[in-house]
């Protein structure tokens, strides 16, 4: 089995102590062999370490890598995904708050937000700098923000009006716009915020968010680049519309693949055994398959899964 997608350098992690890439036996250095794994026909063997918190640590380096950034893949059980990832989530926004005096998050739709649940409780909802947090969208259905299909009342109801980040800090789509005029304008002003240093500009000319937060959806897809869409080849738009989204509501904007990977960190978070088929095709796709859009994703600095373990159950 060949990886096609991975980077340079790959960490899987599980939450216990059994893993299902390796036989696992204790040696006295604390250390275990993994039997090889495949990159593109290049196979080195690894080895698993366990760190202070009983957790498996498999680190694999790559000879011929397709993509830029590190990759980390962490397995839970469902109910943890939220305590790790608000660690991780905070541990960003206090090294942009700190280096550059702002924090440039993307939301997306789905359980995403539910798994943001534990930023609201101690420690984090009494020290992040909220006040430096901007935050804004991967992709929004054309609807009303008062829609139940509005991606920006889920994060509303059950995060942003939870959390004291300014409303000016929150951009969302204008929504009195057609698909075409939404995308157009929120475009406009996330130009107008890299003019103004408020969001990071890459090397490429792309604005460079510090941290995209993606769930998944069953088919393989993220924000709203669908599998098989034109949109997943767009190159030069930063913000763009779809009116034929294969999953309804039909018109929606979505942010692009050049933005998102221009991005320095990007999360996704997948659970159920309905998204295991796509994130075995991700992680483990053969070379000559069609790529599926999260496999396309690819951040400056680092991308992280976390994953549940039925989403994982087919690695």
């Amino acid at each position: 089995m060949a990886f096609t997608t991975l980077p340079t350098f790959l960490s899987i992690y599980t939450t216990t102590t059994q893993t299902p890439f390796c036989s696992l036996h204790l040696p006295p250095s604390r250390k275990f062999f993994c039997p090889s794994l495949s990159f593109k026909n290049h196979s080195q063997s690894s080895f698993l370490s366990v760190k202070p918190n009983n957790t498996v640590a498999c680190k694999v380096k790559a000879s011929m890598a397709e993509t830029k950034n590190n990759v980390v893949v962490e397995v839970f059980d469902k109910e943890e995904i939220a305590v790790s990832l608000a660690e991780y989530v905070a541990k960003i926004s206090n090294k942009f708050t700190k280096e550059r005096g702002a924090f440039t998050v993307t939301l997306s739709g789905g359980s995403l937000i539910t798994h943001l649940r534990k930023l609201l409780e101690a420690p984090y909802f009494d020290t992040l700098e909220w006040s430096k947090w901007h935050v804004f969208w991967l992709d929004e259905r054309v609807v009303p923000k008062t829609h139940d299909d509005s991606n920006y009342k889920l994060a509303y109801d059950g995060f942003l009006s939870k959390v004291p980040i300014p409303p000016g800090n929150v951009y969302a789509i204008n929504d009195t716009l057609s698909a075409e005029g939404a995308a157009d304008d929120y475009e406009t002003r996330i130009r107008h915020l890299v003019k103004n240093n408020v969001i990071a500009s890459s090397s490429n000319g792309f604005p460079k968010f510090d941290l995209q937060l993606l769930g998944m959806g069953p088919d393989g897809h993220v924000a709203s680049l669908f599998p098989g869409h034109s949109l997943v080849n767009e190159d030069k738009k930063w913000v763009a519309f779809i009116k034929d989204s294969p999953k309804p509501p039909p018109e929606r904007i979505t942010l692009t693949f050049p933005v998102i990977n221009s991005s320095a960190y990007a999360v996704l978070v997948v659970t159920g055994a309905g998204k295991a088929d796509a994130v075995h095709s991700a992680l483990r796709g053969s070379e000559t398959s069609e790529k599926l859009p999260v496999a396309l994703v690819s951040p400056e600095d680092e991308l992280k899964w976390f994953l549940d373990k039925a989403a994982a159950s087919k690695l």
